[in-house]
């Protein structure tokens, strides 16, 4: 692939340093001198005059597609067991299983204990962090963009005749790790109701006929516009697209399906140059209305906020020169995004019957493992510290620092260093949306567990752990 003609921001690295990357990633040793990613870009914008055919590009990106998706398959099965093994007895709201086990790889002959009795400086010069805790780079971080999950695909395509194929890559992770499909829609007006979505994917074709008697006419109004698709950087009119064919777009719930997420990817769009860029696992927008920052790392202050500057922004990757080209879809903020942002906030959590009016365990209802879960979620495990009951989320950004424990090091184009802050989830439903954190790197609960016992410092014994992934199934 010609990097040159396809990456976006002018990716500065030849092809023959991207191989350096390659075999500096397989050796998880820091990219050297002469492969170090430059820290300023030959550019901050995408290229607008696009002088090659499209005829050219789709055959020229088509043929290298399947080198592209078997490096990412080669990266992944590196870093993980990607084995369906799903914990007995424990689903979804609607019935999926939920994976368990923690998926990360470990180094030859060292247990989780160990790496956990280590410090940090130990760790990273003996290079030990699991390849599964390094950040997640995009399927083709080069060229990035929206990628949706083929169950995704096919239900709109069936639905619209609408086509969100890529024609240069494929989503990566497997769809046992991913929420289920259709999720259940809840509303916080109408918790009388339950599940709303009457087991359907909500498209522009039935979102009236489900929701019409439930709704006011404004909240109606704005799911109108949440399901209807507007031109993004990879899905347009132009030839510099990554459909086949001529696209009108996307929507914002052909990620939020159903006002949740099916776990489709992008690449923030506030970082330059590429390699850089943070890959996006897209969050719930369940729970809205107790939320005070979106956007993973953006900290943008409302959802309003959000609204209009995804689609002016984050679709055409934050570059407002090339969003002119391919049509940005302009937002009136006291009317369209209102509506959009009003149907948002009444997207409530799954129900969770332990639980209290104050979000603790009913004593009555838990059993004893889950009861020690939550004093170990709220006592030596830490997580309450930012993650606070009810909704478990401090509303605040957190910087983890994980760089702490490896060197910078480059990962199919993705420059592993420091992260930055996040934003604190809340972890209501959280069974319900896997992949986590902000780049879908842990696969699991017990991923996520085993990632912030090191990166804390918290020292959890194997049935702490345990006790601990039980109560978080709980919530």
């Amino acid at each position: 692939m010609n990097l040159s003609r396809t990456g976006y921001w002018g990716l500065l690295t030849a092809s023959a340093a991207l191989a350096t990357f390659t075999i500096a990633y397989a050796q998880q040793s820091p990219a050297p001198p002469s492969t170090a990613p430059a820290p300023r870009g030959a550019s901050s914008y995408a290229p607008v005059d696009i002088k090659e055919p499209f005829a050219t590009t789709l055959a020229r990106m088509k043929a290298a597609q399947p080198e592209i998706q078997k490096r990412q398959a080669d990266l992944l099965a590196e870093r993980y067991d990607l084995a369906n093994r799903p914990a007995t007895g424990v689903t979804m709201s609607r019935g999926k299983a939920v994976q368990e086990g923690a998926r990360a790889k470990l180094a030859a002959g060292v247990t989780w204990d160990q790496l956990a009795g280590m410090t940090p400086t130990e760790i990273r010069d003996r290079n030990l962090f699991p390849k599964g805790f390094y950040p997640l780079p995009h399927p083709n971080h080069a060229e990035g963009g929206m990628v949706f999950p083929k169950f995704e695909i096919e239900e709109i395509k069936k639905q619209e005749a609408r086509d969100l194929t890529r024609f240069d890559l494929e989503f990566d992770l497997p769809d046992q790790f991913l929420p289920e499909f259709p999720p259940p829609i809840y509303l916080t007006t109408r918790p009388d109701l339950g599940d709303v979505s009457q087991g359907k994917l909500l498209t522009i074709d039935n979102y009236y006929e489900l929701f019409n008697g439930i709704l006011n006419p404004k909240q109606i109004e704005g799911l109108r516009l949440l399901l209807t698709p507007f031109p993004q950087q990879q899905f347009n009119q132009t030839e510099d697209r990554r459909s086949e064919k001529a696209s009108r777009g996307v929507a914002c719930f052909d990620c939020h399906a159903n006002g949740h997420t099916n776990g489709a990817t992008h690449l923030v769009g506030d970082i330059r140059p590429q390699e850089f860029r943070h890959r996006i696992d897209t969050p719930p927008l369940r729970g809205v209305n107790i939320q005070r920052l979106f956007g993973s790392q953006r900290a943008l202050k409302t959802v309003e906020d959000f609204t209009e500057f995804e689609q002016r922004a984050a679709y055409f990757d934050g570059d407002p020169v090339i969003a002119t080209k391919k049509g940005v879809n302009v937002l009136a903020r006291g009317s369209q995004v209102h509506f959009m942002g009003e149907f948002q906030a009444l997207l409530d959590f799954p129900p969770a019957p332990k639980l209290n009016v104050l979000g603790k365990l009913d004593p009555a209802k838990a059993s004893a493992a889950e009861l020690r879960g939550q004093d170990i979620f709220f006592g030596k495990g830490q997580c309450g510290t930012c993650h606070v009951a009810p909704f478990y989320t401090d509303n605040l950004m957190h910087n983890l620092q994980a760089e702490r424990f490896y060197k910078p090091v480059m990962i199919n184009g993705r420059y592993a260093s420091a992260d930055g802050p996040i934003k604190t989830f809340p972890l209501r439903g959280i069974k319900e949306s896997p992949p986590y954190l902000h780049d879908g790197r842990l696969l699991t609960l017990e991923d996520t567990v085993e990632f912030f016992n090191l990166v804390l410092g918290t020292k959890l014994t194997a049935q702490e752990k345990q006790d601990l992934v039980l109560f978080l199934r709980t919530l």
